[in-house]
């Protein structure tokens, strides 16, 4: 019986692959770069500060404000003040930038219907168990 250590190094070893196909079909086919996306899709949820962004993403805060800025000069997303911090704006999305990324996502989901046809609850249940525990595992991993 194989240990859970080795079946780790399997889900490691996939989900590496597994990021740069989805990254290059999204850039291939999504008229948007993969770190607009993200920006986004995290907007979805409300407005949020830069730094938030790149803890959230596991990214450097320097790569996160470029593409904010990106986002911002297509009229994606715009800052607002945040009542919190007066050196540190809100950024949240524009109307433009919510009809991109409903787009996006209407996209991606005709795009795994076929692969997720056969997959049962149970199934995505564990997956995003397991990818959440990884992720949880490697918090204290520095970005910047």
């Amino acid at each position: 019986m194989r240990k859970n250590e080795d079946r780790l190094i399997e889900v490691f070893d996939l989900v590496g692959p597994l990021y740069r196909r989805a990254q290059r079909k999204v850039e291939r086919d999504i008229p948007l770069e993969v770190g607009i996306r993200a920006i986004l899709t995290m907007l979805r949820h409300g407005p949020m500060t830069v730094p938030q962004m790149g803890r959230a993403q596991a990214l450097s805060r320097q790569f996160v404000q470029r593409t904010t800025n990106d986002a911002a000069a297509r009229g994606l997303v715009e800052p607002i003040p945040n009542p919190a911090h007066k050196r540190s704006s809100l950024i949240r999305l524009t109307d433009k930038g919510q009809r991109a990324v409903d787009e996006v996502v209407a996209l991606e989901r005709s795009m795994l219907r076929e692969p997720g046809a056969d997959l049962t609850e149970a199934d995505l249940i564990a997956c995003v168990r397991v990818l959440t525990r990884l992720l949880r595992h490697l918090d204290d991993v520095d970005v910047d």
